[in-house]
This record gives structure tokens, C-alpha cells and sequence, in this order.
């Protein structure tokens, strides 16, 4: 089974970040490097945990809480950017990935919004259901096929 293009832009966006902070530590930066490392890598790592949810509101949250770190880690980015621990280019690099990230985790989110009534409770999708490879439920998330 292949994994989902959400489930394998956020490990390689993980490994760009383990590999800034390696860069940020030479540099003697603990701070932000600490923070970044955290939550750069924690937006996949939720990602992963959504795919055995305890349920639909269990998947959304762990989905709005990668989103979450993904929103701190643009600002991390935009800081170490700011204050020249970072070029130009290493910034519009990694925020590209970032933001490519948090956009299929909205589609991803909204869609299952949409698709789970005020019960908690799937609605039917026509009979050819496609199903996402991070999401247990069936949802159309942010996958490309």
C-alpha cells in the first residue's frame, strides 16, 4: 500500500527540518531550532496518528492540530528568515513545502467536515467510494490518485 501525498510530503518536510536544525545547531542556534524541530516534525507525526483515530471528530482533531504546527512552523521559518539564519531561497524552499502541506490538511479537514453529519455519522457518497489512504473512514481528503 502506497502512502497518501499528504502522509509523504510531511515525512519529507520532517526530514528538511531535522536537517535545519543539524544546520541551526553548527550555527549555535538552540532557541528557535528547538521550536522548529518540535513542531515541524510533530505535523507529520499527527498525520500519522489521524490514520488510526478513535473516530471521525478524533481524525478532524488530530488533522486540525497538524495544521496547527504547520501554521507555527511558517512562522519559526519566517523568523529564522527575518533574522538571517536562513537565505532567502532556504525560506521559500521550506515555506513552499509548509504551505503546500497546510493546504491539503484544510481540503483534507473540510472535506471531512462535510462529509460527517451533526451525529458524528458518515453521509452515503454515490456507491464508488474512493478512499483516502491516510483517512479510516473513507473520506475524499487531500489525495492525489
Amino acid at each position: 500500500m502506497s502512502d497518501s501525498k499528504l502522509r509523504t510530503q510531511s515525512m519529507d518536510f520532517a526530514v528538511q527540518i531535522i536537517n535545519l536544525v543539524k544546520s541551526l545547531k553548527e550555527k549555535r542556534e538552540s532557541i528557535i531550532s528547538n521550536q522548529i524541530g518540535r513542531s515541524g516534525t510533530s505535523i507529520g507525526a499527527n498525520i500519522r496518528e489521524a490514520q488510526y483515530a478513535h473516530g471521525k471528530a478524533d481524525f478532524i482533531a488530530k488533522l486540525q492540530i497538524a495544521l496547527k504546527e504547520a501554521n507555527e512552523t511558517g512562522y519559526w521559518l519566517e523568523l529564522l528568515y527575518k533574522t538571517n539564519y536562513i537565505t532567502e531561497s532556504e525560506y521559500k524552499t521550506l515555506d513552499s513545502a509548509c504551505t503546500s502541506i497546510r493546504v491539503m490538511l484544510i481540503s483534507s479537514i473540510n472535506t471531512a467536515k462535510e462529509n460527517t453529519n451533526n451525529h458524528g455519522q458518515t453521509r452515503h457518497l454515490f456507491a464508488a467510494r474512493i478512499y483516502c489512504m491516510i483517512c479510516p473512514f473513507g473520506f475524499r481528503c487531500a489525495q492525489i490518485y
